[in-house]
């Protein structure tokens, strides 16, 4: 899995902005075909400490709003779990990139 928004940023430079906030996360989406539902996690962005993640989530809570809600049953239940986790910030996965 690849880390977006690290390019050009030394290991100093991300330890420096993850002790002052940012952090990494994913987004999680759902893609439903009638009786089926896909749940899935975008790639690892990095989200600076002044930097407002939804930008980042917004293609994530489109293509779930759009396409998630087909599947029966799942697709009821995964699409708003994907769009509260996309609109909270996303899911922190920095205690996992830093170990």
């Amino acid at each position: 899995m690849s880390i977006k928004g690290i390019e050009g940023l030394s290991d100093e430079q991300i330890s420096a902005e993850v002790a002052k906030g940012g952090r990494f996360v994913v987004f999680p989406y759902a893609i439903s075909i009638l009786v089926m539902t896909f749940y899935r996690k975008s790639d690892i962005h990095f989200i600076k400490a002044d930097e407002s993640a939804f930008g980042k989530a917004f293609p994530y809570i489109l293509l779930s709003g759009l396409i998630g809600w087909w599947g029966f049953p799942w697709g009821l239940v995964r699409t708003p779990q994907a769009l509260f986790h996309c609109f909270s910030g996303g899911e922190d996965v920095t205690d996992e990139v830093f170990n």
